[in-house]
């Protein structure tokens, strides 16, 4: 026979909650409104728990979370709140004030930034991905615009879902609603100084550098399809690069300087690049391209880092070959790592930015992988996709704004 169990002890109270206030102020935003609403809650003796305050077209909406007037009596929580309500009226604005108990609630485990970046975003798209985000557990604690050009950009704080989970749920959403959406976990590390590195042939730069040469050998037709098919995954970059290059023998070295001036920076490169470094980011590129060319970028754009292949050169002409080992898919993920450890940043605190196939294994490798304008087969793996053509929204995915870009860039001028 079972011996009988001891009686389940009750679970304790819970702890009962204070008593709170929430004040709302709305109306045509001018200077001096949160100073004259605290000015107002302070005859009152309140303690502030909580602030939000947003402007949007010229309108805000302030909300003060405050204890109610000292000693808790009746008479002085009336008083307030008529007092409250003339100093709207006065200010020719609307409040609301509600009784409840308590604080926000704690957000929950699992919380990461979402970074929409649309050209336009659309109310659609806005829809769908938050309700994606419903569906999977998650809630949206706070929102937040980071840019209104040249894309608009908004960040949402998202907790209750794992990261990795809401990043798939997301992405796929992201291509059907035809925006861009970037997912990261919350936490301190997003803040760290951290390492960049970016391919540069149709990434940092428009060209194809091999291009810009064979055009002036004569053969951009052919050297073009041969790269078409390397970046989209078809053909071992090393070999398709041997034979590309092999069709540049003869021509003059010389050509090196009009090439240089033929590049054509990606728009917001410039800003990207300047923007992070004011931030306390080094920046790197690791390139399939050639040395003759990014020992150019790296010194007219102040570069810490810079890896690429070099082609051979014998009596002032390209012999048709490259020098030492070939900076491959798998070489440019090795770069990465080398940078990272000279950087003395970890590889999770690294950026690496990339179009084609040959760099996967570099944004696999990063702790933020971005496929910029990329390859369908590099947009599937990476962690987040950039499908407008300016570099600097690369700067939203890190939170930063374009007002605090603007400002930096200001204090410069």
């Amino acid at each position: 026979m079972n011996a009988s169990l001891p009686p389940a002890e009750p679970l304790p109270e819970p702890a009962p909650q204070p008593r709170t206030l929430l004040v709302k102020v709305f109306g045509k935003d001018r200077p001096g409104i949160t100073t004259g609403l605290f000015s107002t809650l302070a005859d009152f003796g309140v303690d502030v728990i909580d602030i939000e305050q947003l402007v949007t077209r010229g309108r805000i909406t302030l909300c003060a979370l405050v204890t109610p007037p000292a000693g808790g009596a009746p008479g002085p929580e009336g008083e307030l709140r008529s007092t409250v309500h003339r100093w709207a009226e006065d200010h020719k604005l609307q409040t609301e004030i509600i009784s409840g108990t308590g604080d926000n609630r704690p957000r929950r485990e699992g919380r990461s930034h979402v970074t929409v970046l649309g050209h336009p975003l659309t109310a659609g798209a806005v829809a769908a991905l938050t309700a994606r985000i419903t569906d999977c557990g998650g809630n949206i604690d706070r929102v937040f615009r980071l840019a209104k050009y040249p894309v608009t950009a908004v960040e949402l704080a998202v907790s209750g879902v794992a990261t990795e989970e809401l990043r798939g749920v997301l992405a796929a959403e992201a291509a059907a609603q035809q925006v861009d959406v970037a997912v990261v976990r919350a936490g301190l590390h997003r803040r760290a100084k951290r390492l960049v590195v970016m391919d540069v042939d149709s990434t940092l730069i428009q060209d194809e550098v091999i291009e810009l040469f064979a055009a002036h050998a004569g053969c951009e037709e052919k050297v073009a399809e041969v790269t078409a098919a390397a970046m989209r995954g078809e053909l071992d970059f090393a070999e398709s690069l041997r034979a590309r290059v092999a069709l540049l023998a003869g021509l003059d070295a010389e050509v090196v300087d009009k090439v240089r001036s033929e590049v054509r920076l990606t728009p917001g490169a410039r800003t990207l690049i300047r923007t992070l470094k004011r931030l306390g980011y080094q920046v790197g590129i690791v390139s399939g391209g050639f040395t003759q060319v990014t020992d150019d970028l790296v010194e007219r754009l102040g570069l810490d880092f810079a890896a690429a292949n070099t082609l051979e050169v014998a009596d002032g002409r390209f012999t048709g070959r490259v020098v030492g080992d070939i900076v491959d898919r798998a070489g440019k993920a090795r770069m990465l790592a080398r940078f990272a450890e000279q950087a003395q940043v970890p590889l999770e605190q690294t950026v690496a930015i990339g179009d084609g196939a040959n760099d996967l294994d570099m944004l696999n490798a990063a702790g933020l992988g971005v496929a910029f304008n990329a390859k369908p087969v590099v947009r599937r793996a990476a962690d987040t996709a950039v499908n407008v053509p300016f570099l600097d929204t690369v700067l939203y995915l890190l939170g930063i704004t374009r007002e605090e870009v603007e400002a930096a860039d200001a204090l410069d001028a």
